[in-house]
């Protein structure tokens, strides 16, 4: 067994997680590794890394397949006995001209997005050592007063999600919930946005408040997770639209996985691109992205 530290970026062969992976390989003192659902385009990209001198281990991971969790969370376990940073990046978007029907782009969505990002938690949380990092990507639309749909089904619905008595299973019935309703026609009636992917991001980043009281309780020492905007990156998800590169939106992720140990703060919260701490609940938002 290896006795190294260890770090995962999921969904890293290209955008903002191949930047984090380029990031951490520079600063961050152990193993890293790249993870993409396509083992072709995976390896062919860590290829690419060596070829600039970069250090990259790689796995396929699919965070949407509980087989392949389950084989990356066993090599893992086997090889170093441990995990220290994980990184949340594995997400998928539906383009504006998407012609599938709502409720087909909320299951999928929400499926990847907020299940497959709990899941691959559930499998590689009972790994982290003490002074783990965890960061999990959001977004600018993941913000709590964006679930706006009719009142006062909203403001329950806000209510809810912000509970610092919300449990994983709850926060998964509402998921659920939302997929219901946006197959049945109903979600703004129950006061849910028009957005499955921000519907997804404001999951993620319930969850992370969720996961944090329960490191707090945890009996591994200073165990901490925090979600962050990266901004609106040039990306291929975003149709190659935005207003930051992929390098500058992975600064914000990368300096959360590097906190260093004992820090009083940030901790379960939702942080800017530039590093601010944002009421997640309340606001404001430093900016529109």
């Amino acid at each position: 067994m290896e006795e190294t530290r260890v770090a995962v970026v999921t969904g890293s062969n290209k955008g903002i997680g191949l930047a984090i992976v380029k990031d951490l390989c520079s600063q961050f003192e152990g193993c890293v590794y790249l993870t993409a659902r396509d083992e072709e385009k995976g390896l062919e990209t860590v290829a690419a890394l060596e070829e600039e001198g970069l250090s990259v281990r790689f796995h396929q991971l699919d965070i949407d397949d509980e087989e392949s969790i389950a084989a990356f969370k066993t090599h893992l376990e086997e090889t170093y006995g441990g995990l220290d940073v994980l990184v949340n990046n594995a997400a998928i978007a539906y383009k504006g001209s998407a012609t599938e029907p709502f409720g087909e782009q909320a299951e999928n969505t929400i499926r990847v997005n907020f299940f497959g990002t709990l899941a691959v938690c559930r499998s590689l949380f009972p790994l982290l050592r003490p002074h783990a990092r965890v960061v999990t990507l959001s977004s600018f639309v993941g913000f709590l007063p964006r679930v706006n749909g009719d009142e006062p089904q909203a403001f329950s619905l806000r209510e809810k999600l912000s509970s610092e008595e919300l449990t994983e299973d709850e926060l998964s019935d509402l998921m659920n919930q939302f997929v219901e309703t946006a197959k049945d026609g109903t979600w703004t009636e129950a006061g849910w946005q028009s957005s499955a992917y921000s519907v997804s991001k404001v999951g993620v980043t319930a969850l992370t408040r969720v996961q944090q009281r329960a490191f707090d309780e945890d009996p591994r020492e200073d165990l901490i997770v925090n979600c962050c905007n990266p901004g609106a990156v040039v990306t291929d998800m975003s149709s190659q639209r935005g207003v930051f590169t992929a390098e500058q939106g992975a600064e914000c992720p990368v300096y959360l996985a590097l906190l260093p140990p004992d820090v009083e703060e940030p901790k379960g919260a939702f942080v800017w691109h530039d590093k601010q701490v944002v009421d997640w609940v309340k606001g404001p938002l430093p900016g529109p992205y």
